[in-house]
């Protein structure tokens, strides 16, 4: 029985990997601090314990583990997104070494923030300018903590993800409230580029990795980034919403404030290419964000 061991996947992301890989006949097993279901493990993140034994012959292990940046960034909220990724990453190495048949495949999320941010020049794997500011330095950090552990017997792949469109939840949930209460124009200048992918390419491109038996750094996004007020216009077209005020960035900053959050989370520009990916052959199905779009918006 092919077996896939999501960390963390309660959430949006865990949930599309786990029905995906389970209409493709795989067994999903998910650690969860809070398990409410049968195929749902109990661990803490911090520690070893029976958990471990999932790990045995295990087609894949995803990491998803770690505190949203969906938050302000107050020292007591960065060191808990600082150490649910590092600690979770040096757990499960351990986890994986003590294996007798580990899993094969050991995928850490990370994400497509870690390059520098830009209007003009697209960041690839081999090109890309990574950054220096806090969240950028968290996801090196991350990859660098991964990076370091050996595991002889386990194939080993960091995903750099964009924002995931999916049905039932991610970064569209938001910004379709937002346009349906006609808040849906442009944010700040509205020139930054956004990448993203769908949830169908999202999931599509893990197992790809695994059956080409790929390894290392892959940016999961379209070969085409949108900006923000194409995103915007497309999502009132798709929503049959007919105007939309914009929000200047001093507007954000204060909207920021009052939902506890941070406004680089939609005035970055990421510019991020899926160079390797399309080098190894992997065919999008989602690659026009109105498309896009409507997919995932459809009743």
């Amino acid at each position: 029985m092919k077996k896939i061991i999501i960390a963390g996947g309660t959430g949006f992301l865990g949930q599309v990997l786990k029905t995906h890989f389970t209409k493709q006949n795989y067994t999903v097993l998910i650690l969860s601090r809070q398990p409410k279901s049968e195929n749902e493990i109990y661990w803490n993140g911090t520690e070893l314990g029976d958990w471990t034994k999932h790990l045995e012959n295990a087609d894949a292990l995803i990491n998803l583990s770690g505190k949203s940046v969906d938050c302000r960034y107050t020292d007591k909220n960065k060191k808990a997104i600082y150490n649910s990724r590092i600690d979770t990453t040096n757990l499960l190495g351990l986890a994986i070494n003590l294996c007798d048949n580990p899993p094969k495949y050991w995928f850490n999320s990370s994400t497509a923030t870690i390059y520098k941010g830009s209007l003009d020049t697209p960041n690839t794997e081999h090109n890309g300018i990574i950054g220096d500011d806090f969240s950028m330095n968290i996801a090196k950090s991350w990859e660098q903590t991964f990076n370091a552990i050996t595991t002889p017997k386990t194939k080993k792949v960091i995903l750099r993800t964009s924002i995931v469109l999916g049905k039932n939840g991610g970064a569209i949930i938001p910004l379709k409230q937002l346009t349906r209460f006609g808040l849906g124009g442009k944010q700040a200048s509205g020139q930054q580029k956004v990448s993203w992918i769908h949830e169908d390419d999202f999931t599509n491109a893990i197992q790809f990795l695994m059956e080409q038996k790929l390894e290392g750094v892959f940016n999961l996004c379209v070969p085409q980034p949108t900006d923000n007020k194409t995103l915007m216009q497309s999502l009132r077209h798709v929503l049959k919403v007919p105007f939309g005020i914009s929000h200047p960035l001093w507007l954000l900053k204060l909207g920021a404030l009052f939902i506890d959050t941070e406004t680089e989370l939609v005035t970055k520009s990421r510019n991020v290419l899926p160079e390797k990916l399309l080098q190894h052959g992997f065919i999008f199905k989602f690659e026009n964000i109105k498309t896009a779009l409507e997919n995932v918006l459809k009743k």
